[in-house]
């Protein structure tokens, strides 16, 4: 059964990535319903691209909770699916989502994998990521998270937050019973990893993952995300930021 799907990608200075992730999608046999960008400050070249691509660009401030939610709340396509600039997603990825769909799924996720030569540390971080999101753990925006728009918007949408913005959103869709995690790839880009080391991103995207959990402000975890020092835990006293993350505690750490 064929959907409807928007793709919603939120961009920030991202054009060279995002020409990529445009260019693959008009080599799928099949095209999205809708392909809206949303861009956290204006740029022309973006516009250009945009346009040259039979995309919506949408424009809001720089916050990707907000950026995504922008781009959801002004779609009108029956399914969303949420993808970073910079990832690959699979070829058939509208088949997978319909054919998950049309087995009683209301939303779910892709596999992780990384971009470029296949070696062991990317396989067996891979490994660990699919083995994470398998006991639990949240899989994060660049797994190319998907929702009916009714699921989405039952749920809350995401939270105008920096970082982390996934997390409530895939919580409260699983709890409906119906996510799921699909087995064919969105392939990620490595620059973080070669910028910073392998083992040392990793252990990064542990620490700021745990002191998601304990309640730090997602502004100060976005500092670190991108290159900053880490967070003081006991800045934020490990008090969570709203009523709605108290009723939902994380027992896992997540990636």
């Amino acid at each position: 059964m064929k959907h409807d799907v928007a793709v919603v990608v939120p961009v920030l200075g991202d054009v060279e990535a995002l020409a990529q992730l445009l260019g693959g999608i008009e080599g799928w046999q099949g095209r999205p319903e809708e392909i809206i960008v949303v861009a956290g400050r204006s740029d022309p070249e973006l516009t250009d691209l945009c346009r040259e691509h039979g995309c919506r660009l949408v424009e809001t401030h720089a916050n990707r909770g907000a950026q995504l939610d922008c781009g959801a709340r002004q779609a009108r396509s029956s399914v969303l699916w949420f993808l970073h600039a910079d990832v690959e997603p699979p070829h058939d990825g509208l088949e997978a989502i319909g054919s998950a769909l049309a087995f009683g799924a209301e939303g779910g996720c892709f596999r992780f994998a990384f971009q470029g030569q296949r070696t062991w540390y990317k396989r067996l971080l891979e490994r660990f990521v699919s083995l994470r999101v398998a006991l639990g753990g949240i899989p994060y925006g660049d797994q190319g998270i998907f929702l009916r728009r009714e699921v989405y918007l039952h749920c809350g949408g995401f939270p105008h937050q920096p970082l982390f913005e996934e997390v409530r959103l895939v919580r409260r869709s699983r709890r409906r019973g119906k996510f799921r995690a699909l087995a064919p790839a969105v392939r990620v880009a490595t620059r973080r990893w070669e910028r910073d080391g392998w083992w040392s991103r990793t252990w990064r995207n542990r620490w700021l993952a745990m002191c998601n959990m304990l309640g730090v402000s997602p502004e100060k975890l976005a500092g670190a995300y991108h290159g900053g020092r880490r967070p003081d835990i006991a800045a934020d006293g490990g008090a969570p930021d709203s009523q709605s993350d108290r009723d939902e505690p994380d027992t896992t750490l997540n990636t």
